[in-house]
C-alpha cells in the first residue's frame, strides 16, 4: 500500500490503493492517531481526563512535598510553550537513588512544545559525562521515536525525509549527536503527570518561568 508521512508526528502510515482511487488528488496528511474525525470524537473523553493531565505549577519544594512515586534513577526531562507556539521553558533533573546529581532549566520568548522537549533532552544529556549509564526519560513520544527510530534513516538521506522538511532540524541534529557520544545511555518515554515525582520534578522546573519562585 501506498506509504504517507504525518504531518503532526512524521510517523511513516499506508493508506489504501482504493481510499486513494476513490478521492483523485487526495494526499492524506494523518494518522490513525492524528486524524482530525479521531480527534473530534475523542473531544469529551479528554476533557474529562484534562484535570489529570492540567499543569499544576507547582514549584520544587511543593512537588517533593505531594509525589513520591516513580523512578527513582535516571535524567528526567520536560518542556512546553503556553500557548503553543509562545513563550516556553525547559528542564533537566540527573537523579540517582532519588539524590539529586544536577539540574538545569531555561526559557525562550517564542518557542514551541516540541522544540523545548528536545531543548531538555539536549541539556539532560549535557549533565552527564560520555561514560554514564543511565536513561534520560522524556514523555514526548516524538522525541523518543525521533531519536530511536527515524534519526537514523534521515541522516543517511542527508537530514531528509520523504514528506519534507525535518522541523526543529538543528536541535534534532544536536541531539543525535549527543545520543551517538552517550553509547551507556538511552532515550524512553515516561507518562505525563502521572504521579511520577521526578518527572513532577521536570515538569516544574519546565514552567519556572512562570513563577517568582522556583
Amino acid at each position: 500500500m501506498p506509504k504517507f508521512d504525518c504531518t503532526v508526528c512524521q510517523a511513516p502510515f499506508d493508506v489504501a490503493q482504493a481510499a486513494l482511487d476513490k478521492y483523485p488528488g487526495w494526499t492524506p496528511k494523518f494518522c490513525r492517531e492524528h486524524s482530525p474525525r479521531r480527534s473530534a470524537s475523542g473531544t469529551k473523553a479528554r476533557a474529562r481526563g484534562s484535570a489529570a493531565l492540567r499543569e499544576e505549577n507547582l514549584t520544587l519544594k511543593q512537588v517533593l512535598a505531594k509525589y513520591s512515586s516513580g523512578p527513582q534513577t535516571g535524567v528526567f526531562t520536560d518542556g512546553s510553550a503556553s500557548p503553543n507556539p509562545g513563550p516556553g521553558g525547559w528542564g533537566a533533573v540527573w537523579v540517582e537513588d532519588g539524590e539529586v546529581r544536577a539540574e538545569r532549566h531555561g526559557k525562550e520568548k517564542q518557542t514551541t512544545n516540541n522544540r523545548m522537549e528536545l531543548a531538555a533532552l539536549i541539556e539532560g544529556y549535557r549533565l552527564l559525562p560520555e561514560d554514564a549509564r543511565t536513561t534520560l526519560l522524556t514523555d514526548s513520544k516524538l522525541c523518543v521515536n525521533t531519536i530511536n527510530d527515524w534519526a537514523d534513516g534521515w541522516k543517511r538521506r542527508g537530514w531528509k525525509r520523504k514528506g519534507g522538511p525535518i522541523k526543529n532540524l538543528e536541535l534534532v541534529q544536536e541531539l543525535y549527536e549527543l545520543d551517538r557520544a552517550h553509547p551507556h545511555c538511552e532515550i524512553a518515554w515516561i507518562a505525563a503527570h502521572s504521579g511520577h515525582l521526578w518527572n513532577e520534578y521536570a515538569d516544574s522546573l519546565a514552567t519556572a518561568w512562570m513563577r517568582d519562585d522556583l
